[in-house]
């Protein structure tokens, strides 16, 4: 009888032991005052288009003018491009075209980057913006104040440029700590975001900028227009960039960059001539021009 009730006591007593966790785990689990910290919302793009294949052949055929002169096979393979060497294709990737004939060289480049953040607290879209804006000062630039994305991004960089000076004072935020100020006459401040985007520019790169386009200096204003820029109506944010420099001790080529976000991907588009000969300058507004084209085309393929 002793026997019987001391297990009948044993077993109360693991009911009782069973019932108050089950009670201080739920009490636990549901402190006053602790929240669960939510993940940071993930980019709108998983994966990325397949870059050789994202540029028409009509645009090709277009951009790289000396192709025409080869043979069908040898077009073929032009316009098929060279897929960029990168160790994650899933998160970025790239192809590169060219074609040469007797008066000059034509490369044409691009490169998505699909932009992960690994911090929970940080959204795709805001690590991509970030990344973005670092790229944009790079090239000595500054959005407009009235962006969401700069504001943001000047913080990142750790300025107050882009978010408290740039109504009145985008020029000098544009150029700080970077390149040669442009010659005074190229820069009205009706175009004070428009500043050279790197050194080599300003060694020859600025002046060769407005000096092709002498037509145009009459009025200042549509060499000012062809200035490294902020494009407000390209992707989520964008910027252009323009540079003049020497290959070697005489030719001359001119890169147009494009670089632009949507949600966490990075695009950059960069379309380069080189004239053989050194006498001869690419023409700025018709390689700005043609590289704005094939970044729009994009844009649409992302919406898509």
């Amino acid at each position: 009888m002793a026997h019987v009730t001391g297990t009948a006591l044993l077993a109360a007593f693991v009911v009782g032991c069973s019932a108050d966790t089950g009670t201080g785990g739920s009490a636990a689990d549901s402190k006053p005052g602790e929240t669960s910290v939510a993940a940071a919302a993930p980019g709108k793009y998983r994966t990325l288009p397949e870059p050789c294949g994202a540029v028409a052949t009509s645009t090709l055929k277009d951009l790289l003018p000396g192709a025409a002169e080869l043979s069908e096979e040898q077009q073929q393979k032009v316009y098929e491009g060279t897929a960029a060497v990168t160790y994650n294709t899933d998160r970025r990737v790239g192809c590169n075209w060219k074609s040469e004939d007797p008066s000059s060289s034509h490369t044409l480049s691009i490169d998505f980057e699909r932009v992960v953040s690994y911090d929970p607290a940080v959204s795709d879209d805001d690590r991509a913006r970030e990344v973005y804006t670092k790229k944009e000062t790079s090239a000595g630039l500054t959005s407009p104040s009235g962006s969401p994305d700069s504001a943001d991004g000047g913080k990142d960089e750790g300025t107050d440029s882009s978010k408290g000076d740039g109504k009145g004072d985008s020029s000098k935020d544009g150029t700080k700590g970077t390149k040669s100020d442009p010659p005074a006459d190229s820069d009205p401040a009706s175009h004070a975001l428009t500043t050279p985007a790197s050194t080599s520019a300003s060694e020859g790169g600025s002046t060769g900028a407005t000096a092709d386009e002498n037509t145009d200096d009459t009025t200042g204003s549509s060499a000012d227009s062809l200035q490294p820029r902020v494009l407000d109506d390209l992707g989520d944010s964008a910027f252009l960039d323009d540079l003049l420099t020497r290959a070697g001790s005489t030719a001359q080529h001119r890169t147009v960059s494009v670089v632009f976000r949507t949600s966490n991907v990075i695009v950059t588009v960069e379309y380069t001539e080189q004239p053989a000969v050194s006498t001869v300058v690419p023409d700025s507004k018709e390689l700005q021009e043609k590289a704005q084209a094939v970044a729009r085309n994009l844009v649409d393929k992302f919406s898509e």
